[in-house]
């Protein structure tokens, strides 16, 4: 069967975070717990935020929408990394490991321009206190928003076309606990040092 980009690789072995089996039974429960907080946490601003009228500013806005996609990020890598705490053999498939580089740049690409933006926000407010209102309205700020998915989005998808088209055909164990694009690109059966630049560029 033919693989994606003609590879012959059609999974990633993840050596996790560390070796010892007695070490990763122990942080099962403490990341289990933290990834738990996180996803309570960021839920309950957001559901305050909507159903509280109080709270329909700009900068509420904005921090609603911080936590939505901070519980995003938090739900692309955590869960496997949870799950693989458990496991002997520590498998992603090819298909999952791109999505997991695609969601990991579209969500930190998108909440690095949501805090430039939030940052900008607290600007207007603090230099121009009077003007505040007419500045960031909310159609304003939903427009903000929606720019900060769409860079989020080019960001990540011109992320993980450049890795497409690499072919793995040799090793493929990835010395991380998810699809950090440098540890992947090392495992291309081509150079990637000119690839590399350009993706630390693009970043």
């Amino acid at each position: 069967m033919e693989e994606v980009n003609q590879s012959t690789v059609s999974e990633f072995i993840f050596q996790g975070l560390c070796t010892s089996r007695e070490l990763q039974i122990f942080l099962l429960l403490p990341f289990s717990i933290l990834y738990l907080m996180t996803m309570v946490g960021n839920t309950f601003v957001v559901i305050l935020i909507i159903t509280d009228h109080h709270l329909h500013s700009p900068m509420y806005f904005l921090l609603a929408n911080l936590s939505f996609i901070d519980l995003c990020i938090s739900s692309v890598t955590t869960p496997k990394l949870i799950i693989d705490l458990v496991k002997e053999n520590k498998l992603i498939s090819y298909g999952g490991c791109m999505s997991q580089i695609l969601f990991v740049h579209f969500f930190v690409g998108g909440e690095m321009v949501l805090l430039v933006t939030m940052a900008y926000d607290r600007y207007v407010a603090i230099c121009r206190p009077l003007h505040y209102t007419s500045i960031m309205d909310r159609q304003k700020c939903i427009w903000l928003v929606v720019i900060s998915w769409i860079i989020g989005f080019v960001h990540g998808i011109s992320q993980l076309i450049l890795i497409l088209e690499l072919p793995f055909c040799g090793p493929r164990v990835i010395d991380s606990f998810f699809c950090d694009i440098p540890l992947v690109i090392k495992l291309a059966c081509i150079n990637t040092d000119t690839l590399g630049i350009m993706i630390n560029a693009d970043r």
